[in-house]
């Protein structure tokens, strides 16, 4: 029986300091841009400033104003409601495309591909100016056409609509991205399941159903739990959309917003640190609870 050989000690520890040199500028990013930034907003979070008195240390007063704030817990609440919409809508639409290009029934798969990719390349500040545009009452291309055809104007940017409209901004950005994580993973599934289910008499929605979207699942938790994520850190689209609607949208619309408007605006740095904490926490426990939740199902089934 042979004996594998061991590298000796001194080799062994050249190699450690070799990785971990290797390793120290990422370690050094990391920790300067996301660490220590961490470390000194959760800092700030345990204090005040007041007029009378200046700086002073509170705990986490900040923490339970913030459980307590009508407007955050508002616009908290209105991002799970567009979390909850959307992200099945966006998720859905991409892997419908996804499924279509894999089974290669499209005409033009890589135009197709390409058209349905490309609004994810446009900058969402573009973009959101772009729809802002379409959505005007009064220029854009829809009120126009409504004018016309002596209609009332669709009110896109009403307080009943915006929600919506946002979505529309949010999924035409997104399926692509969504769609090519899902195209990629399809492509890595082996032909052979596919081919011993045809032999077996299942056609190409049965095949779609329980061969593809199963062994696609890794992706389509990956997608969830980064749309997740960006609801949450919803901020580019209705800041620019208020102001064109500044009546519907205001500084708490969404808690990120209104951390930004607290920070920027009221210059209530302390307070502004514990609602970004706080909707980190709410991040992280939906993304967990999505993930738990789709692990469960892999053990059911």
């Amino acid at each position: 029986m042979r004996t594998q050989r061991r590298t000796p000690a001194p080799a062994r520890r050249r190699q450690h300091r070799a990785a971990y040199l290797l390793v120290a500028p990422f370690m050094l990013v990391f920790a300067a841009m996301l660490v220590v930034p961490l470390g000194y907003a959760a800092y700030l979070s345990l204090f005040r400033e007041q007029l009378i008195g200046g700086t002073s240390f509170v705990g986490l007063d900040n923490y339970v104003r913030a459980l307590t704030d009508s407007a955050f817990l508002e616009g908290v609440g209105r991002v799970a409601l567009f979390l909850v919409i959307q992200v099945p809508i966006m998720l859905g639409a991409a892997l419908l495309f996804a499924l279509l290009l894999d089974s290669g029934l499209l005409y033009l798969e890589r135009f197709v591909r390409l058209a349905i990719f490309l609004p994810y390349a446009v900058p969402s500040v573009v973009a959101t100016l772009m729809w802002g545009y379409l959505y005007g009452p009064d220029f854009g291309p829809f009120a126009q056409i409504a004018e016309a055809l002596s209609l009332p104007a669709p009110r896109f940017l009403s307080s009943g609509w915006m929600l919506g409209s946002i979505m529309n901004v949010l999924t035409w950005e997104f399926v692509g991205y969504n769609m090519i994580i899902m195209f990629a993973a399809l492509r890595a599934v082996p032909a052979d399941l596919y081919e011993a289910a045809r032999v077996d008499g299942a056609g190409e929605a049965r095949i779609a159903w329980s061969v593809k979207i199963p062994a696609i699942r890794g992706a389509l938790l990956l997608t969830a739990i980064f749309s997740v994520i960006g609801s949450f850190q919803l901020f580019n689209e209705p800041q620019l959309l208020s102001i064109l609607a500044p009546s519907v949208i205001d500084s708490a619309y969404t808690p990120n917003l209104y951390a930004y408007n607290l920070a920027f605006t009221n210059q209530n740095i302390n307070y502004s640190a514990a609602v970004a904490f706080l909707l980190a926490l709410v991040i992280a426990v939906v993304s967990y609870v999505v993930q738990l939740s789709s692990q469960r199902r892999e053990r059911s089934s």
